[in-house]
């Protein structure tokens, strides 16, 4: 993993995204000379904006649909889909972009055939891509110091799913804890840390026992430092190598003691020069489709078109959240709050239409340019829920330390919530977010968002 203004991305990704870089800039060079209308040197397009808009509209496609996520989710042709897409996308942008930028956009017939070597180019780059990811999965040896249940999540992050991670568990070691797992993983032979470290190739040991004043064998964790194993605490880990912090492995003393949770003046402007910017483009493109929604809202049972809720947001303070309503009027008559749920019947056709597509959270934009929200942030909840979530969670207040938003890094990268077990992987993530966020991260999750909203990830 390589650690990018507080965002840890994995180095695989950060190659493959180089590569691809100059597979596209390449792409424009053969593109148009297989077509013969365009004639220029290498030389000349390395110095040409056209090349630098051609490069970054791509690439914003590419992310947009997924293509630079964390996890493999697709196997060596699941790409081509989305790649197709992906550049089809930007070639509709180029064509529209030509009236306004005649001198930086291609003509669409040269385009056209500049796309089509771009696309053989990035899948074969890809195809390569998931072929060495896979022979160099297990590269990466970890030994785990406990047995405990803390211990056992890194087993279970270790077989959780495609193109993760990039380690191997080669053993647990007891640490004077209630042990949770057996059999031949639990080294019980007696060897110090260094020697089963030598003789398995380890290159980090993760601290998984939360006994740490009494069975901790700290001498020998110095000697495998010194000797060249990185030693990291567990919630150090799974900060790093899933993009959250895990709650089970989660002290107060790591918190006060860890980097991050950063405030400022500059980083507070530049985040509201964010939201204003994205908020207001937002309200911009989208104002004929919510112009539309407040038709259809309107037309299909003459309520209002907007719906108010109070939601918890920075600090605790309650603001009025506004939304397209979705749900039939009077949905909740008996003044009892509900969980969302799968098919709720309380849902209207145009509001079950519009929270498939996410228009229904539109005019929350509104609420971020007023302040109460920031465009990317944690979620902001009902009073109700939150009062419970706090009483039954952990640290679940921490997330009220900065502004909620209307899309979130536990929205972009956990399904739709609706249950306090829910609540707790996204607090995971959210806590994450409060630790690291930036700019950085915030352009992140915009691009994610466009693909959560395209495939419908956790709609209901």
């Amino acid at each position: 993993m390589i650690r990018i203004f507080r965002h840890y991305l994995p180095k695989g990704l950060l190659i493959l995204g180089l590569s691809e870089v100059l597979v596209l800039w390449g792409a424009l060079y053969i593109g148009s000379q297989v077509d013969g209308g365009f004639t220029a040197s290498p030389q000349d397009l390395a110095n040409s904006a056209r090349a630098v808009l051609f490069v970054f509209v791509m690439l914003i496609a590419m992310t947009a649909l997924g293509l630079y996520q964390r996890e493999l989710k697709e196997g060596q042709w699941g790409y081509f889909p989305r790649l197709v897409v992906s550049l089809s996308l930007g070639f509709l942008v180029f064509c529209t972009l030509l009236p306004i930028l005649p001198s930086l956009v291609l003509p669409p017939s040269i385009l056209a055939s500049v796309v089509l070597v771009a696309l053989c180019g990035t899948m074969l780059t890809r195809l390569f891509y998931v072929a060495v990811a896979r022979r160099t999965a297990g590269n990466r040896q970890v030994l785990v110091l406990g047995t405990g249940r803390r211990a056992r999540a890194v087993q279970a992050l270790a077989k959780g799913g495609p193109g993760r991670p990039g380690f191997q568990v080669v053993g647990f070691v007891p640490c004077g804890e209630r042990e949770d797992l057996d059999g031949p993983m639990v080294l019980k032979g007696g060897q110090s840390l260094a020697a089963i470290a030598r003789e398995n190739r380890v290159t980090e040991i993760i601290v998984g026992s939360r006994d740490r004043r009494h069975a901790l064998p700290i001498n020998e964790l110095l000697e495998c430092k010194l000797a060249g194993t990185r030693v990291v605490d567990l919630t150090t880990f799974f900060e790093r190598e899933s993009g959250r912090i895990e709650l089970e492995s989660l002290n107060t003393s790591w918190l006060v003691f860890a980097d991050g949770f950063a405030q400022g003046l500059i980083k507070a402007w530049v985040k509201r020069v964010f939201d204003v910017t994205v908020s207001t483009l937002l309200l911009l493109v989208c104002a004929p489709v919510m112009a539309l929604t407040a038709l259809a809202i309107k037309i299909e049972d003459n309520g209002p078109v907007f719906y108010r809720q109070e939601r918890v947001g920075q600090g605790g303070r309650v603001f009025s959240l506004l939304k397209f309503r979705s749900m039939r009027v009077n949905a909740e008559n008996d003044g009892q709050p509900r969980w969302a749920k799968q098919n709720d019947s309380r849902v209207t056709r145009v509001g079950a239409f519009i929270r498939k597509v996410r228009i229904d959270e539109l005019p929350q934009a509104l609420n971020v340019l007023r302040g109460d929200m920031s465009f990317v942030g944690p979620r902001p909840e009902r009073p109700f829920f939150v009062a419970q979530l706090t009483r039954d969670i952990p640290y679940y207040s921490y997330r009220h330390a900065i502004k909620p938003g209307i899309t979130g890094w536990a929205q972009v990268r956990y399904p739709y919530g609706a249950s306090v077990e829910d609540a707790v992987e996204k607090l995971k993530y959210d806590l994450y977010y409060v630790k690291n966020n930036t700019l950085f991260l915030d352009l992140i999750v915009l691009f994610q968002t466009i693909q959560v909203v395209i495939f419908q990830d956790g709609a209901r």
